[in-house]
C-alpha cells in the first residue's frame, strides 16, 4: 500500500486570490491539532507522519447537485459518478485493489506534503501540494452550478485549474473507466483536447496544458495558470481561460448565496453550513430526491458486506425535511417534497403500497448485482450496485411519508402547497398504515423476515404517526369527519401499542410487541408526539437503551456492535439535550464532530477502538444529524447580540 501525507489547510490569505478560504488546522492521522503546536519545519512534520492505508474516507466532496466527486488529500479524484449519482463510476480507484485506474491526479514531482480546504462556505475546492524545495501548485476543483437563463445550470462538467505556487514539475493522469472498473476507453485527441470513448457517452478533456504530456503522462514544469474542463463531448464556445474563470466565479457565488439564505444556530457555524452544502449537493435536483450517501459498498464494519445507498430511503424523508425546515431552505425542502409527492402519486397505481426505498428518478425496481470486477474498499468486495431493500416490507414508510407530506399543508412558503386531492392521495397510504400497525414486516433495521412473525414497535408507532397527521391534516382543511375518522385510528392504535409495546418490568418500550430488547428508533418516540419528552415512559426507555446500546460515548445498533452508528449517535444527542441533559449532549457533540473528516464530512459509522470512520461516504442522515443537534444545542443569538 502506498503511503499518503495528512492534510496541512491552509489559513486565510489574500495570496493566490484564495482570500476565502476557511480557517486553518492540521490533522495528522485524522485528529485535528492546532496548527501552532507543530512546527513549520518539514522535516518536522514528515517525522509527525505515520504510514496509512492508501484507502481512505478522509475525502471532500465537490459536486453540483447532478454529480458528486470524492477527492483525496493530494488532488486525487478516487470516486465519480457521472452524469448522475447512480451511473457508472467514471473514477472508482475507491474501491479499486490496484491504482492503476479509475481516478484522476495531479503529481508533484518530489512530493513532500499538502494543505487543503473549501472556499469559504462554497464546494470549490482548494489544493495545494508542495514539493521537497518548497516549490508546488494549487489545484482548484469544482462542478459548475449556478442559474443561468432562470434555471439551474449543472453540467456534466469538473474543472480543474492548476496555479504554480514556486519551482515545480507535475504530471497530469486522467484515467477513467468503464463497466465498474472493467475496461478504460479509447482514446483521440485532437489540438487541445483528449477524447475518451466509453461505451455510454464520449467524454472531452480540453486544456492549455500540451496535449502529448497528458496523453503520455509526462512530467512538465508548471510555469504558468493550466486549466482542464472534463465534459461530454462537446466543443467549447468560448476560450477556455474565459469558461473557466466565469464558471469558477458564479459557482463561488451560487455557494456563497445559499448559505447566506440559512437560518443557522448561533454555535457551530462553519460546522452546519458544511453539512448543508453537503446535503444539497446529494439531492439530485432534477427530480428533488436525495440519496442516502454517494458511495457503494463501503461496509459499516470489516466484518460486514457493503450496500449501494445511491438512492432515496423513504424513512429518512421527514427527519430531513424538518430539519430543513428549521434552517428556512425553502427551497430544497419544496424539490424534495415535489418528489415525495411524485411517489403518493405512483402508489395509487399499486393499491397505496410503498416499498422503502426509490431511485433517484423514482425507479422502482433496483436490482442488486455483484461486480466482480471490483475488490471494493481494502478489498472488502464485492461492489454491489442496486439493493434488494425495495423488496423488502416495512410498515413504517407509510407513517413516514405522511409526516414528511404534512409540511405541504401548513407551509404557505411553498409554491406547490397541499390541497384536498393530495389529502385523498395521502388517505390511501394512511388506510395501508391502519390495516399494518400490527402486522409483521422486516423492522426497521431491515434485518427481520415476515415469517419471524415479529410485529415491530416502531413500525406500528409510525403507523400511529400517519394516521395522528392525517387527522391534523384534516382539521386544517376542514373536513371533520375525515378528522374524526383519523383521530380514531389513531387512538385504537395507541391504546394497543400501550398495551403490548411498554414493557413493565424494564420500564421501556420495545423493539417488538411483547418482546424485551431495544433498539435506537426508539429515540423517535416521542419527537413525533407518541409521548411527551418528559413521560416517565420515555425516559425510561432512554435509560434502558442507554444500558443496552451506549459504549462510551456512542449509540450502537446492537450489544454485539465493534461499531456506532453516527446517525442513531446524533439522533440520541438531540434526544437528551430536550431532556434536559444540555451538557452531557454538549460534551458527545463535540466528541462527533471530532470524527469528521478535517473538512468536516462524516460517513455511516465509527470503530470504537481505532476511532476510523467506515461505512458509505457522506452518509446524509449523519449530516442532517449534525445540523439538528447544533440547532437543539446552540445558544441563541439574543444571547450574544
Amino acid at each position: 500500500m502506498s503511503q499518503y501525507v495528512p492534510t496541512i489547510h491552509t489559513p486565510n490569505s489574500n495570496e493566490n486570490n484564495n482570500e476565502h478560504i476557511e480557517n486553518p488546522y492540521i490533522s495528522i492521522n485524522n485528529k485535528v491539532v492546532p496548527e501552532n503546536s507543530i512546527s513549520s519545519n518539514l522535516n518536522q512534520i514528515e517525522k509527525a507522519v505515520k504510514v496509512a492505508n492508501s484507502q481512505n474516507l478522509d475525502l471532500a466532496l465537490i459536486g453540483n447537485c447532478s454529480f458528486g466527486a470524492l477527492i483525496d488529500k493530494k488532488s486525487c479524484i478516487k470516486w465519480c459518478c457521472i452524469p448522475r449519482f447512480d451511473a457508472d463510476p467514471i473514477f472508482c480507484s475507491l474501491v479499486r485493489k490496484s491504482n492503476d485506474s479509475g481516478f484522476y491526479d495531479v503529481v508533484v514531482e518530489n512530493f513532500a506534503f499538502s494543505e487543503q480546504a473549501y472556499i469559504k462556505n462554497t464546494a470549490v475546492l482548494s489544493t495545494k501540494l508542495y514539493n521537497s524545495n518548497g516549490g508546488g501548485v494549487e489545484v482548484i476543483d469544482f462542478a459548475p452550478r449556478f442559474n443561468m437563463f432562470s434555471r439551474p445550470y449543472r453540467p456534466s462538467m469538473i474543472i480543474r485549474v492548476i496555479k504554480p505556487l514556486g519551482h515545480c514539475r507535475i504530471k497530469i493522469r486522467l484515467r477513467p473507466t468503464f463497466g465498474y472498473g472493467w475496461g478504460a476507453p479509447e482514446k483521440t485527441r485532437g489540438t487541445n483536447h483528449v477524447r475518451y470513448i466509453l461505451p455510454s457517452m464520449v467524454m472531452r478533456l480540453t486544456t492549455n496544458a500540451p496535449i502529448s504530456y497528458i496523453v503520455d503522462e509526462v512530467l512538465f514544469e508548471a510555469d504558468e495558470t493550466l486549466y482542464f474542463v472534463f465534459m461530454a463531448d462537446e466543443s467549447l464556445r468560448e476560450s477556455l481561460h474565459d469558461v473557466t474563470n466565469t464558471y469558477l466565479d458564479k459557482t463561488i457565488e451560487y455557494w456563497q448565496e445559499y448559505t447566506k439564505s440559512l437560518a443557522i444556530p448561533l454555535e457551530w457555524q462553519s460546522q452546519v453550513l458544511r453539512a448543508c452544502i453537503t446535503v444539497k449537493l446529494c439531492q439530485f435536483e432534477e427530480s428533488g430526491a436525495i440519496i442516502a450517501s454517494l458511495t457503494t459498498s463501503i461496509p459499516e464494519e470489516p466484518s460486514k458486506e457493503g450496500y449501494d445507498l445511491r438512492f432515496c430511503w423513504i424513512r429518512d424523508t421527514s427527519y430531513i425535511v424538518h430539519t430543513f425546515n428549521k434552517l428556512g431552505n425553502t427551497k430544497m425542502m419544496e424539490d424534495f417534497l415535489t418528489y415525495i409527492s411524485n411517489i403518493v402519486s405512483g402508489s395509487l397505481e399499486r393499491g397505496g403500497f410503498l416499498q422503502p426505498v426509490y431511485g433517484i428518478s423514482l425507479e422502482t425496481k433496483l436490482y442488486e448485482k455483484s461486480m466482480y470486477r471490483l475488490a471494493g474498499y481494502r478489498g472488502l468486495g464485492p461492489v454491489k450496485i442496486g439493493t434488494r431493500d425495495y423488496k423488502t416490507i416495512q410498515n413504517d414508510v407509510y407513517g413516514q411519508l405522511i409526516l414528511a407530506s404534512i409540511q405541504m399543508f401548513f407551509d404557505q412558503r411553498l409554491n406547490k402547497p397541499g390541497d384536498i386531492h393530495l389529502f385523498h392521495k395521502l388517505e390511501g397510504l394512511g388506510m395501508q398504515a391502519y390495516t399494518n400497525y400490527n402486522k409483521p414486516d422486516c423492522g426497521p433495521l431491515g434485518k427481520g423476515s415476515i415469517e419471524d412473525g415479529k410485529i415491530y414497535t416502531f413500525s406500528s408507532f409510525m403507523c400511529w404517526t400517519g394516521c395522528d397527521r392525517l387527522a391534523k391534516i384534516a382539521k386544517s382543511l376542514k373536513i371533520p369527519l375525515r378528522e374524526h375518522f383519523w383521530q380514531e385510528s389513531a387512538n385504537k392504535i395507541k391504546e394497543e401499542m400501550m398495551e403490548r409495546c411498554f414493557n413493565k418490568e424494564k420500564n421501556s418500550f420495545v423493539s417488538t410487541w411483547d418482546g424485551d430488547d431495544v433498539d435506537p428508533y426508539l429515540l423517535l418516540i416521542a419527537e413525533s408526539g407518541f409521548t411527551k419528552i418528559d413521560d416517565p415512559k420515555f425516559i425510561g426507555t432512554v435509560e434502558y437503551l442507554e444500558k443496552k446500546l451506549r459504549r462510551g460515548k456512542y449509540i450502537t445498533q446492537s450489544p454485539e456492535s465493534i461499531s456506532a452508528s453516527t446517525t442513531f449517535t446524533l439522533y440520541y444527542i438531540s434526544c437528551i439535550a430536550k431532556m434536559g441533559r444540555k451538557e452531557e449532549a454538549r460534551e458527545l457533540f463535540e466528541n462527533i464532530l471530532n470524527d469528521c473528516t478535517p473538512l468536516g464530512l462524516i460517513s455511516q459509522d465509527v470503530n470504537l477502538e481505532t476511532k476510523e470512520i467506515w461505512g458509505n461516504f457522506p452518509k446524509t442522515t449523519s449530516m442532517v444529524g449534525i445540523i439538528n443537534a447544533a440547532i437543539c444545542l446552540s445558544k441563541p443569538w439574543e444571547s450574544e447580540i
